[in-house]
């Protein structure tokens, strides 16, 4: 079983003998919608992987002598993703970098948690390979659909030697899975990288690099070694929650869920991660019952400081720095996950 989560190197291929997978988890990529001018009465997850790609037009041009292999994991509203989904992904994902023949991996997938997804696989796999996370803010069905081109972006980002780790790709831009952020309901560049910037842009087929992709870790398994048979038999991840410190905030919610066994909690906190009196009273007590917390901000950009001064120096927030609220989460299930007794 935990064979399904080893990493790869990334092999010397001729176009000849690679092969390049696609795996499909449904989305607003593969959506559908009774009239084609209709860009949100749409279904989603509704058109199979292999149908999105065989309406592309130039997709043999784009695929350079590369082979293709196609699996639909999933077909969901990303709205709903979660575990259930997460672990065939991870697993699939993980068999087919560890196949030497495989140049990259695309996954087509929901806009609504892209970043988690993308943030989940990233903090797992590190792969020396490029996997890229495709979506559209268009049904299939629209007048002017956005997946097809973002699908063939992908496609060149895999062909990029410099290309590693886990990406997404969306209107002519890729992203770092760390800092791709979902910042408008609406528009087709719906993602943004906050400070970070774009890794680059996808222009005509080639990519323009602003920055350096991020390394791979071949061996992450040495930072949380029970990890990888725990995410292999996992039937769920701890529970993590996301609260919010706003103005008259208090500490009622908190209880409560400690009451029901939440094991960790983040906090988007206003500004430098600031936490409104009641509400970190709350989560002191929280503490103190043996859940988790980290602490976030509801920031867009930039990340929490500490100072000498601060009430919360001597709570550990190991990897929630800099990461947004939801990312956090993720990173803190996976560190409860890796602790567990």
């Amino acid at each position: 079983m935990n064979s399904l989560f080893e990493l790869s190197t990334r092999p010397n291929q001729d176009a000849a003998g690679a092969c390049i997978v696609v795996l499909g988890t449904g989305g607003t990529i593969a959506g559908t919608a009774a009239a084609s001018g209709d860009n949100i009465g749409y279904t989603a997850a509704q058109r199979g992987v292999a149908e999105l790609l065989q309406a592309i037009p130039p997709l043999h041009n784009a695929l350079r002598g590369c082979k293709l292999r196609t699996e639909q994991v999933a077909q969901v509203d990303s709205k709903d993703m979660g575990w259930a989904v997460w672990q065939p992904l991870l697993a699939r994902t993980a068999e087919a970098l560890a196949d030497p023949a495989v140049r990259g991996v695309i996954i087509t997938h929901g806009t609504d948690t892209l970043e988690e997804t993308a943030s989940l696989l990233h903090a797992v796999l590190r792969p020396s390979n490029p996997v890229v996370l495709v979506s559209a803010m268009r049904p299939a069905t629209a007048l002017t659909p956005d997946g097809p081109q973002n699908l063939l972006d992908a496609l060149a980002v895999l062909h990029d030697a410099a290309a590693q780790g886990v990406m997404a790709v969306c209107a002519g831009a890729l992203h770092s899975a760390r800092e791709v952020c979902k910042r408008h309901p609406y528009r087709v560049d719906a993602f943004d990288s906050g400070d970070a910037g774009p890794l680059a842009y996808i222009e005509e087929g080639a990519l323009r690099w602003l920055r350096s992709p991020p390394l791979a870790q071949a061996d992450i398994s040495a930072l949380w070694p029970h990890l990888w048979p725990r995410l292999a038999q996992a039937h769920e991840l701890p529970r993590v929650d996301v609260i919010t410190s706003h103005a008259d905030a208090d500490g009622r919610v908190v209880d409560l869920l400690v009451q029901d066994g939440v094991r960790g909690l983040v906090v988007a906190g206003t500004g430098n991660g600031t936490v409104h009196q009641r509400l970190l009273s709350a989560l002191e007590r929280a503490q103190a019952a043996g859940v988790w917390v980290w602490r976030a901000s509801r920031c867009a950009q930039g990340r929490v400081l500490r100072h000498a001064g601060d009430a919360w120096t001597g709570i550990h927030l190991p990897e929630a720095e800099g990461l947004s609220p939801v990312k956090a989460r993720i990173a803190l299930m996976l560190a409860l996950l890796a602790e567990a007794e």
